[in-house]
């Protein structure tokens, strides 16, 4: 076999995730893996993305000295906390237009009540001039 069909198989091999199905390559986490893990209760997860995508990560993560997938992780919770923080903009904008609304529409109740309560009290007032 030669060394590009032997490659070829190996990355096929790979690719099926053979070698770690097995009990034969399977071996139990390092502590300090382990207490990464528990710590961040890190779970493991099978996504799939386009090679160029991958690739343009390995590219980036060298070039920050880290993992590709480390990278991925932070990128992911940076992506996950924007989009959290702007929701929650979103809803205290919504919140605070809502009770703007609110605050006018009562105050133009009031008003309204101010001028009933004035239209009251012109008739009581003209109603007891009459009496007197």
């Amino acid at each position: 076999m030669s060394e590009r069909e032997t490659i070829q198989s190996r990355k096929e091999e790979r690719n099926s995730r053979e070698p770690g199905a097995t009990e034969e390559f399977a071996a139990i986490a390092s502590d300090d893996v382990q207490a990464l893990t528990d710590k961040h209760l890190l779970q493991p997860v099978s996504i799939r993305l386009e090679k160029s995508l991958i690739e343009d990560f390995k590219l980036i993560a060298s070039m920050y000295g880290i993992g590709y997938q480390p990278l991925m992780r932070q990128i992911l919770k940076r992506f996950a906390d924007s989009e959290k923080k702007q929701i929650l903009r979103e809803a205290a904008s919504k919140m605070k237009l809502m009770r703007k609304e609110a605050l006018t529409e009562a105050a133009s109740k009031m008003k309204s009540m101010g001028k009933e309560a004035a239209k009251n009290l012109r008739q009581l007032a003209a109603k007891q001039r009459k009496v007197a």
